[in-house]
């Protein structure tokens, strides 16, 4: 029998995880559960070398929506996460961070968002009234402010934090940006970046950011800000010189027939 189409799957890259990912797994199952949201949890093991796949195994077989898969790719996030996006089902696909840094609650309200206003996208921000910040290091946010403004500046953008990695999707969204170059954190800029310019709907909604209690953040600044300037600018070329020819299609508006005399 194919199993259902679960209505929500939560990828979560996870490398050297061994602190804080059973909490991570077992604080999403059991908030989506009790809303009632069927759901699958596709943590994608990144060629770690500490307890994480084997903590991962045993939860297998007591966490009934966990699907931990190996990223069969090079190490990496990006790389780990489009693992997760095609091995994944849902109807909508969120991006969730292994070290507990996004919260279940929030989740659900992205999902919520999404359905009840049909949109292709729902975007997180940490720098919105209503969103909280929770022992935020500060080269980091001086760091991403820059960076955020630059690509405000570049595409004309409201939007003031697309470097947030926790992001919902629905599946013909993924299907839309491909593909997908980013092997790294890059892909949580060329993600957005590419939905926005092809034209799919999206709403921003303040979130919630916790520094991690355990282990070593893996987002290394001087050795990822190359990469996050090259995705930049291919999606800056992609919006002002591909003409829109990767822009999602109007739908055809529906003619009526003409009444009769």
């Amino acid at each position: 029998m194919t199993p259902l189409t679960p209505r929500l799957s939560v990828v979560i890259p996870a490398h050297n995880e061994e602190g804080c990912i059973e909490a991570t797994v077992r604080a999403l199952h059991e908030a989506l559960s009790h809303e009632g949201i069927p759901h699958e949890i596709v943590v994608v093991e990144d060629h770690s070398t500490d307890r994480t796949p084997a903590i991962l195994a045993r939860l297998a077989g007591e966490v009934g929506s966990l699907r931990p898969i190996a990223n069969r790719r090079r190490p990496g996030f990006g790389l780990a996460i489009q693992e997760g996006l095609d091995y994944s089902r849902g109807e909508a696909v969120a991006i969730y961070m292994a070290d507990a840094s996004d919260t279940p609650q929030d989740l659900i309200a992205f999902l919520r968002k999404l359905e009840a206003e049909n949109l292709d996208c729902v975007f997180g921000s940490r720098f919105l009234p209503g969103s909280r910040l929770v022992d935020y290091p500060k080269v980091k946010w001086l760091v991403n402010r820059l960076g955020n403004k630059l690509i405000q500046l570049l595409f004309s953008l409201g939007y003031n934090d697309v470097s947030n990695a926790f992001k919902l999707y629905r599946r013909s969204v993924i299907d839309g940006v491909k593909p997908i170059l980013s092997h790294h954190f890059n892909l949580t800029v060329e993600l957005p970046l590419k939905a926005i310019i092809r034209g799919y709907r999206y709403a921003v909604v303040p979130n919630t950011w916790i520094n991690r209690k355990t282990g070593k953040s893996k987002l290394k600044i001087r050795e990822m800000s190359p990469r996050y300037l090259f995705i930049i600018l291919y999606c800056f070329l992609e919006k002002w010189l591909s003409r829109g020819d990767y822009a999602k299609p109007e739908k055809p508006v529906e003619k009526k027939p003409p009444r009769a005399a």
